[in-house]
Parts: C-alpha cells; structure tokens; sequence
C-alpha cells in the first residue's frame, strides 16, 4: 500500500504539471483544468497494479483528461440546453410545471424494457445524437433509431396522442 502511494506520488510530481497544462488549455480555466487532473488521478490511481505497461502512464493521463473536459462540455451543453427550454416555457406562459403529468410520463417511461429506456433517455433526455447513444449502448446507430422509435410508439400508445408532440 505505501508502496502503491509512493508511486502514485511520483506519478503525479512527474505527469501532473503537463495534465494541468493540457487541461487548460482545452478548458481555458485554471481551477478547471486542476479539478479535471484530479478526476483523472483519481480514475488511473486504482488502475495502477493494471497497467500492462507502467510507461505508458502519460498517455493514459493525457486520454482521460481528454475525456473528462470533453464530459465537461458536453454537461455543460446539456445544462444550458434545459435551462433554455425551461426559460422558454417560462416565457411561454406562467403557469405551474404539470408535476403530475411529468410523473405519469416519468412512470411510463420505467415501464419500458431497459434498452428502449434507455435510449429515450440517451437521445431525449442527454442529448446525443444516434451515434453517440450507439458508442454507450455499443450497437449500432440504426438499432438507437430502432429502439427510440419503438419506445415512442409504446409511449404514444399508454399516454395517448395528448402527450405526444405539441
């Protein structure tokens, strides 16, 4: 175990100033750029005794800080999305959310198998596009459009023509 910190520490001294580099200037934010590299270290830390070939740390590093700013973005572009629909709806009219209604859907939508469920959530609910709900479902982008077109049917047909498009 002291061994196993002494390296991560070592790992650290040596990797973490070019990681923090890469970060912010994928990120442009400093504090940022630390969270990730921390994120990343944490990630690779419990991976150390799996690492195949221990020189190669580096470029396992750069990777995951890569992803993790890309998660970042994509998160924040969700985030900014539903803010602007909400503040559409707002706009739209100033009545109550219909929390029973988004219950009712919320109920509909567990009562679907789980991989219709889950790319309805994928595609609607995240975002992305068939291509990248396909990279997590790890099928093909034709199977999401499958999957998402027969969810919706379903859904259509328990929640009736009212809750379907507007």
């Amino acid at each position: 175990m002291a061994q196993e910190r002494g390296r991560l520490e070592e790992l650290y001294a040596r990797h973490a100033p070019d990681a923090v580099r890469l970060a912010y200037l994928l990120t442009g934010d400093a504090p940022l750029a630390q969270d990730l590299v921390q994120e990343a270290f944490v990630r690779l830390g419990g991976r150390l005794v799996h690492l195949r070939r221990p020189e190669a740390f580096g470029a396992y590093l750069r990777q995951t800080v890569v992803n993790l700013s890309r998660m970042h973005f994509r998160r924040r572009r969700v985030e900014r999305a539903a803010m602007e629909r909400e503040a559409g709806l707002a706009r739209a009219g100033s009545r109550e959310p219909d929390l029973a209604g988004r219950d009712v859907v919320r109920q509909a939508l567990l009562r679907l198998p789980e991989r219709q469920r889950a790319a309805v959530v994928l595609r609607f609910y995240e975002d992305l596009s068939d291509g990248q709900a396909a990279d997590v479902l790890r099928c093909r982008p034709g199977t999401v459009a499958s999957l998402v077109h027969r969810a919706m049917q379903r859904l259509r047909a328990e929640l009736g023509p009212e809750t379907g498009e507007e």
